[in-house]
């Protein structure tokens, strides 16, 4: 009977046939990925990208190897993921291993394969880096969650070393709120995932070192983010009925340095406070009220957020999700607001900003 394959004999030929002559050190707190590739392109992407977490000095170091090459053709029998609620599109297929996943993105072709300590994207990666840059974002989200913290769906900003996560339920615009906040002169903790665990003083939020994404509708109406659009977008755009900009899927990189200023994406600190969106978008008016999640499990769901494809096991029969009783037993006593009523991002940054101000220890 033929051995099963590994990530060690998938990989052999395509590392044999590509010299790995090009590295880029990034950190993120005690962390260092150190990222090798045979691509100098892909490096000199990556290292803009990065640029405010380039260089190493962790004390913890995880490896990922990117080559560059054509899509590969691994004959493994790959199971397709369901679709996540509300998207239109089967985006990935995976496979598990003796040693690890691999896990192919259909509409791409870039196949990632991780497991006991290895790392590897293999395809075209320079015209896809944003898949790269999310693989080397999941792997310190593994080791996050693996030390013992909690992920949740959502932004973070921070004022005065105190954070605020900023969840909200699918499509309800968290990125854009954070975004709006961060005129009011705050700092960026995270876009899209957020790691809370408890530390000796209270809870640590730790964000990813990934850039907000943000459709035309949010870019025109927050003058911070201008940088990301041309003349001629702006004008094609601006025509465009508010309903319609907000469900266009069109996405712009919102580098902060650029948007905000330098030396503004702060990836950790201490978490003050949670906000819930729950808002709709209709013509009533906004409202902000603190509320008991334990009273309000309700509201659970906006920041509940399963580990997804990229996260390795060590026991397979475990959840992808903690429970909620482990958030609530996580988040203890932690204020929370929940915002209601008819969207006005305007008014809800205040509303945030207040809160935060009230909650700041």
């Amino acid at each position: 009977m033929p051995h099963a394959p590994t990530i060690a004999g998938l990989m052999a030929p395509i590392l044999e046939t590509s010299p790995i002559t090009h590295r880029l050190d990034v950190t993120f707190g005690d962390v260092t990925v150190v990222v090798s590739s045979n691509s100098k392109g892909l490096i000199e992407k990556l290292a803009n990208y990065y640029r405010d977490f380039v260089g190493g000095g962790g004390a913890t170091v995880v490896p990922v190897t990117a080559i560059e090459a054509g899509p590969p053709d691994f004959d493994l029998p790959f199971a397709v993921k369901e679709r996540e609620p509300g998207k239109t599109k089967l985006k990935e297929a995976y496979h598990d291993l003796p040693d690890g996943r691999v896990v192919k993105k259909l509409l791409t072709g870039l196949v990632f394969l991780f497991g006991h300590g290895d790392n590897y994207a293999v395809g075209p990666c320079i015209d896809n880096d944003n898949q790269v840059v999310n693989f080397i974002n999941n792997r310190f989200i593994e080791l996050c969650l693996k030390r013992g913290a909690l992920l949740f769906h959502a932004a973070g900003v921070a004022e005065g070393g105190a954070g605020l996560v900023v969840s909200g339920f699918s499509g309800a615009g968290k990125s854009t709120l954070a975004l709006e906040i961060m005129r009011h002169g705050t700092d960026f903790v995270s876009n899209d995932r957020v790691m809370v665990s408890r530390g000796g003083d209270g809870l640590v939020m730790t964000g990813v070192a990934k850039m907000p994404r943000v459709n035309p509708g949010t870019v025109l109406h927050n003058p911070s983010l201008a940088p990301v659009m041309s003349e001629e977008d702006r004008r094609r755009f601006s025509a465009l009925p508010a309903a319609e900009l907000w469900d266009l899927e069109h996405k712009y990189d919102a580098f902060i340095d650029e948007c905000f200023g330098k030396g503004r994406f702060k990836l950790s600190c201490p978490m003050a406070g949670l906000v819930v969106l729950r808002w709709k978008r209709d013509a009533s008016p906004m409202t902000a009220s603190r509320v008991d999640l334990r009273q309000r499990r309700d509201l659970m769901a906006a920041f509940m957020k399963d580990v997804g494809l990229f996260y390795e096991f060590e026991d397979p029969s475990e959840p992808s999700t903690a429970s909620q009783n482990a958030y609530l037993d996580l988040l203890g006593d932690l204020p929370v607001l929940e915002i209601d009523g008819g969207v006005d991002f305007h008014k809800a940054a205040e509303a945030c900003l207040d809160f935060l101000r009230q909650v700041r220890r």
